[in-house]
């Protein structure tokens, strides 16, 4: 007979895992955040969702879940391995780096915006202690909506992009004196509230102290210990044993769990496992933040629009606003540009997750009151998920703001080819390699790029690099392609080499043009546009690792070499057949042989 189970836990647990499995591919599909999608379906399926409809109509049951307390536990994992990776990414090579813009523009922006949020509570009638707190947790932004937008954008790499994720560095390291701070008040009263906070504070300093020493000690050889076994799953063990392990040490001592897993992201932070750790606790990370956001999105009470609705507003928009002002101004104290510092201001306006543990340990603890704490966590979940419209605002309003700047005088030397040279469009790494072998060979050429901040470096070591459009067919003409005899196209994007390639033929039928193309069938289109020569960057890498692995395996060098080239024309003859095929429009009845191509 089967042992009685908790039906409860496990249908809410199913929601949970429909939410991850399905509901939120689906909403990447269409372009927006996990985060959001996890929030979302917290929101509508939770308790003040549809969870609460479930008396009239009980179906409801097996999609909505019941009782947020059968999630909680997992949700509070997601928050210790979200500090565990926070901890992670501060390693001392990375703060040392921005420590500019993390030490200085990042901690301004938190005692800043927590001395006004604070201040504010305060005039709204809270008590110091709560005031301190709800200015310190709204003070920080949301670290996982904000970097996953600008991931999925691939603009991390800009300079906002590098401005946001250190000021969010700044955020991170100051989640240690925030919950300290809470969990120092949230200590036993009933002596001085003097002697209380110093002996809470030596209590915790101990704690921190203990952990901190016997992760220094043990961690890294208990890694290189699972490493020499040569088992992932073990590896996998002993990460999830030390994320754990120390949160549960952390909460012994009286500190929160979120806390030890931070210190032991940390000590590992500088280690030569790093890497493999953060792979190997990126997917459960993963799912178990997902879990976090989808009990902050169950939080989120729809009926509070109804009670409330001008506060709620307000306190929405006046949240975002001061944050904004305050970052924009203080950014631009840090010589940051106006679109670089509003686009900034707008991206780590809004609330983050921290507050949902900050203020939740403090409503725990009885610091902060049910109500206050509701109101508050309704606020933030909105203003989170309003991070992905103030990006696409940031991104519309920030090219009003852009700022003259003067030229380069190298960037205004204009081209002068000679008949008979060679034209190389593109001088990043590829177009280097280009430029140096035709100097090593004393063939005449001139070179084009259009990174204002690169042309002027290389002009001035001597290499005759000229700024420009390659696109435009009169910035073509003035580098002498009317009288050229070879144009090389280095350039790394497959629309802008298409439209070079389309500009050139228009303008000269009978010139030489050699490209570079990303895989087989975008030589195979070059071909048709009408190339000389593409060169397919997966067939070379190919080619290479063919060539040094028949060398290593002891095979004579000239018999290598030979079929190498041999088997690069083969490449190339059924690139141009099958490019000659499909301009014939013979591709339905001829297909070419696609199992040689790589």
């Amino acid at each position: 007979m089967a042992a009685p189970i908790n039906i409860d836990s496990y249908s809410d647990a199913l929601v949970v895992l429909g939410t991850a499995g399905i509901v939120v591919p689906l909403v990447r599909r269409f372009g927006f955040s996990s985060v959001l999608g996890y929030m979302a379906a917290g929101a509508l399926l939770g308790p003040l969702g549809l969870g609460s409809l479930i008396n009239a109509f009980p179906f409801l049951y097996w999609v909505t879940v019941v009782d947020a307390k059968n999630v909680a536990g997992i949700a509070e994992l997601g928050v210790v391995f979200l500090l565990f990776i926070l901890g992670m990414e501060l390693s001392y090579e990375r703060l040392k780096t921005m420590r500019r813009l993390v030490f200085g523009l990042g901690s301004l922006q938190v005692i800043f915006s927590a001395t006004v949020i604070g201040g504010i509570a305060a005039l709204a009638g809270n008590p110091p202690t709560v005031s301190i707190i709800l200015g310190a947790c709204l003070a920080l932004s949301s670290t996982a909506i904000v970097i996953d937008v600008l991931s999925h954008q691939g603009r991390l790499a800009t300079i906002a992009g590098r401005a946001s994720f250190a000021v969010l560095l700044a955020q991170d390291l100051a989640v240690i004196p925030i919950l300290l701070f809470i969990s120092i008040l949230g200590g036993d009263t009933s002596s001085s509230v003097t002697a209380n906070l110093a002996l809470t504070l030596l209590h915790a300093t101990l704690a921190v102290a203990a952990i901190a020493i016997v992760g220094r000690l043990f961690l890294r050889p208990l890694f290189r210990l699972v490493a020499s076994a040569g088992t992932n799953e073990m590896f996998v063990a002993a990460t999830l044993l030390v994320i754990i392990g120390t949160g549960v040490a952390a909460a012994l001592a009286g500190l929160s769990m979120a806390l030890g897993a931070f210190i032991a992201g940390l000590l590992l932070a500088e280690t030569e496992f790093r890497k493999a750790i953060e792979t190997t606790a990126g997917p459960f990370k993963g799912l178990l933040l997902g879990v976090f956001f989808f009990t902050v999105g169950m939080n989120i009470d729809v009926r509070e629009l109804a009670r409330e609705p001008f506060w709620l507003l307000a306190s929405v928009v006046g949240l975002i606003g001061i944050k904004v002002v305050l970052l924009t101004g203080l950014a631009r104290m840090f010589r940051l540009s106006w679109p670089v510092a509003i686009e900034t201001g707008l991206l780590l306006g809004p609330g983050g997750e921290f507050a949902f543990v900050g203020i939740g340990m403090a409503t725990t603890l009885g610091l902060v009151s049910s109500n206050v704490s509701g109101f508050i966590l309704t606020v933030t979940s909105i203003t989170m998920t309003l991070i992905p419209v103030l990006d696409l605002v940031a991104r519309r309003l920030t090219p009003r703001f852009r700022e003259p700047r003067a030229l380069d005088p190298e960037l205004t030397v204009a081209p002068s080819g000679a008949a008979g040279h060679a034209i190389v469009i593109g001088h990043g790494r590829v177009g280097q390699v280009v430029c140096s072998l035709l100097d090593r060979h004393s063939y005449r050429y001139i070179a084009v790029d259009n990174d204002a901040a690169a042309v002027p470096a290389y002009r001035r070591r001597g290499r005759e690099v000229y700024y420009g459009n390659a696109t435009e067919p009169e910035f073509l003409k003035s580098c002498g392609l009317m009288d050229a005899k070879a144009v090389i196209v280095t350039v790394a994007g497959q629309a802008d080499i298409d439209e070079i390639v389309r500009q050139v033929r228009a303008l000269r039928t009978d010139i030489v043009i050699v490209s570079r193309a990303r895989d087989a069938g975008h030589a195979r289109h070059l071909y048709a546009i009408g190339v000389t020569d593409a060169v397919p960057e997966t067939i070379e890498a190919s080619l290479q690792l063919s060539e040094a692995a028949l060398i290593g395996l002891g095979q004579a060098a000239g018999p290598v070499i030979a079929s190498i080239h041999e088997k690069r024309d083969e490449f190339r003859r059924e690139l141009q057949e099958a490019a000659a095929r499909n301009a014939s429009g013979s591709t339905h009845s001829i297909r070419p042989k696609r199992s040689r191509l790589p």
